[in-house]
């Protein structure tokens, strides 16, 4: 899809569309994100555009997008580029969606099998569209990576699969990722009007499913901070993410996409991220990454073994 299409896409959301326009506030020195200009940038777009795929690093307009493609490291999302959620924080185009395209988990298994991806993170659109919310085409993108890539570690960020029953999420737990994601974005307070399609509390169930089905299977869950919350509410969210036995917390700073997006309230400082990171790590988390820069899958690859390393260690 071209840019003028998202364009049009993302109008037909009025909660994107109709938003009062902000002024977008002057960045912090202590973000700041590499230029994509390298060979390894270059070599990785094209790698996505052969395989006719979409990622998250774009279509976001991810920060990061610099460093993790000069690495070879692309999220890839699945379900098409168009989401039938409005989030207001988010610039993923907004509208109808396209068709299914069966041969997308195809596609993504050979894209991952030409970058020599030893971790890949898949994650997609919301698909309200869909009976089972675009759970089977996971199941589906997991399967085609492991029979092309056997020896690659899967982390799979989900949507919420809202108005899906629980054999839903099973199903995906079955497929076998290594890392099962699920973002709950923010504190439940400010979900009418950043999250406004969603319910924190089923996303919370998500993830308790997760554990429920596999309970060695890593989860994994994130918030941005910045939108208008305070600590007090941020801490909640830890602890209501440990009653669900998530091992992995990220926390990274909210950057508004465009004036009509949600407003960024205030740029958390670097020691408040590490006030944070303390914090998280002592309500008993395996695994902690909170910075101005983290995202859900940034540095994936070296966090999972990491995570692996911390679970180890608690067993020994």
């Amino acid at each position: 899809m071209d840019q003028d299409s998202k364009s049009i896409a993302r109008l037909r959301h009025p909660e994107k569309a109709h938003r009062p326009a902000t002024r977008i506030p002057r960045k912090p020195p202590w973000i700041r994100a590499r230029a994509p200009v390298s060979k390894g940038y270059r070599d990785t777009r094209q790698i996505v555009r052969d395989h006719g795929l979409a990622t998250v690093c774009e279509e976001a307009a991810c920060p990061n997008i610099g460093e993790c493609w000069s690495r070879g490291h692309a999220t890839f999302m699945i379900l098409g580029d168009i989401c039938t959620r409005g989030c207001t924080f988010c610039n993923v185009a907004t509208g109808r969606p396209q068709e299914l395209d069966i041969f997308e988990p195809a596609r993504v298994a050979a894209a991952v099998l030409r970058l020599g991806l030893r971790h890949v993170v898949v994650t997609s659109v919301d698909r309200d569209d869909l009976e089972d919310g675009g759970a089977a085409h996971f199941v589906r993108t997991i399967t085609a990576i492991r029979r092309k890539s056997p020896s690659t570690t899967i982390e799979v960020l989900t949507p919420d699969f809202l108005r899906c029953d629980a054999q839903v999420v099973r199903n995906v737990v079955e497929a076998g990722p290594d890392v099962f994601n699920h973002n709950l974005e923010t504190v439940p307070a400010l979900y009418p009007t950043v999250r406004p399609g969603a319910r924190y509390f089923h996303s919370l169930q998500l993830l308790y499913r997760v554990k429920e089905h596999d309970p060695n299977m890593f989860t994994k869950s994130g918030i941005m901070v910045g939108l208008g919350e305070d600590r007090l509410s941020i801490l909640q969210v830890m602890d209501d993410l440990r009653s669900a036995d998530v091992d992995f917390l990220t926390v990274g700073q909210y950057l508004q996409p465009t004036p009509h997006h949600h407003p960024v309230h205030r740029f958390v400082t670097p020691d408040e991220f590490r006030s944070l990171e303390r914090a998280a790590y002592g309500k008993g988390f395996l695994l902690v990454s909170a910075s101005p820069m983290t995202r859900s899958s940034y540095h994936a690859d070296e966090d999972f073994r990491k995570l692996r390393a911390a679970r180890n260690l608690a067993l020994a």
